[in-house]
């Protein structure tokens, strides 16, 4: 590198994103020494040095209905921050997930310069709608990915693609101090928790509680001293609280403020139940055995499943190459399924514990952290 500073314009648009964000600007100026960040991005990203053209918050929108409403007003944002990047002459632009924000804004910086563009988090064209692959590669120079058999979907149509690690080999977890002071605070003892996890997003909650609580019941009628957890996401106590209120269990509700009795919830936890998503990587960096169960409304599913290309969407069964985690998706996604389910598992959970440990393993556990991996390949994409 040159003797002047490294000029990185930074965009993310949601928290995960400012987290992703944050560890890569830290990594690069732990492998570049003198670098100048610019861009959007939450508290995170502004204790890394970057003072946010704007508050992060106005990008963190999910579903039609919150977005048309700020239709113009995002549309103008996508502008100002292409602008702001295109004057600025960075060295390279490193867009952070939010898809729909960073890749419009990237489209427009490709058009007018020659300014390298880097996105980390890369789609999920390996599980629906491959033809984003090739559309990527038109509008960005690299990608980085969190999983390690994204790379070759990319590399595919000419794209550099880096398997950087996932963010959950660096997570926190409980120790055996806090699992313990779990388990008195709440006078659980030495009876089997199950961890509830029904989702972050009122749809997905408002769908999901009421199976997830009648398969809860009958599981009790078989272990009837079983305790619950239930951690909630930030702003969804409320609804959470209205759902379980409906339920014959009582689960423990922690507040998402509360991130020390969530990590020793999710630590002293026998089995979970949870809807698909990323919370099964995390399950898997505690150890945690799971059943993962799913429903989305019937025009979504309808769509996706005339496009899915996998026959799991759990993580943990993708990255371990196994298909040791049952899961409870669409029609499947009942009380009765669920139960039995959750009974086999708090029964064998050595089952599955070998596909937990490969899944760690493969994501990058023990290695190098996912932030500095990410920043050196960005280096190494700009020395190419």
């Amino acid at each position: 590198m040159s003797n002047q500073p490294l000029k990185v314009f930074v965009i993310a648009g949601e928290a995960s994103g400012d987290r992703l964000g944050a560890a890569a600007m830290a990594g690069l100026k732990s492998l570049a020494g003198d670098v100048e960040f610019r861009g959007v991005g939450g508290p995170m990203m502004k204790a890394e040095g970057l003072d946010s053209q704007f508050p992060m918050h106005e990008l963190s929108l999910m579903g039609l209905m919150e977005i048309l409403p700020k239709y113009f007003h995002l549309k103008r944002r996508i502008r100002e921050v292409a602008e702001a990047a295109i004057a600025w002459k960075p060295d390279v632009v490193l867009t952070v997930d939010s898809p729909d924000f960073c890749l419009r804004v990237a489209d427009i910086i490709k058009a007018r310069s020659n300014i390298r563009v880097c996105h980390y988090v890369a789609p999920s064209v390996w599980a629906w709608r491959p033809e984003r692959a090739e559309k990527m590669a038109a509008r960005v120079d690299q990608v980085l990915a969190l999983l390690p058999f994204e790379p070759p979907y990319f590399e595919a149509h000419g794209l550099r693609c880096d398997f950087v690690g996932h963010p959950v080999v660096s997570e926190e977890t409980a120790t055996a101090k806090d699992v313990r002071e779990f388990r008195d605070d709440h006078g659980i003892g030495e009876a089997p928790v199950v961890l509830v996890l029904p989702g972050s997003r009122e749809g997905e909650i408002a769908r999901l509680s009421p199976t997830f609580g009648a398969a809860l019941d009958l599981f009790s009628a078989s272990h009837p001293d079983a305790r619950f957890a239930l951690p909630v996401a930030h702003g969804r106590m409320e609804s959470i609280r209205a759902q379980v209120a409906q339920w014959d269990v009582d689960p423990i509700l922690i507040p998402a403020e509360n991130a020390r009795e969530k990590r020793a919830a999710f630590k002293a936890a026998d089995v979970a139940l949870a809807a698909s998503g990323t919370v099964s990587l995390e399950l898997a960096a505690n150890d945690t055995p799971m059943v993962i169960a799913y429903r989305m409304n019937l025009l979504t599913q309808y769509i996706v499943s005339r496009k899915l290309m996998i026959d799991t969407v759990t993580l943990v069964n993708l990255v371990s190459e196994t298909r040791e985690v049952p899961e409870f998706l669409g029609s499947r996604c009942t009380a009765e399924k669920i139960a039995p389910a959750l009974v086999r598992l708090l029964e064998t959970p050595a089952a599955q514990a070998r596909a937990l440990d490969l899944t760690m393993e493969r994501l990058g556990r023990g290695g190098e952290a996912p932030g500095v991996r990410a920043a050196r390949a960005i280096l190494e994409g700009l020395r190419e």
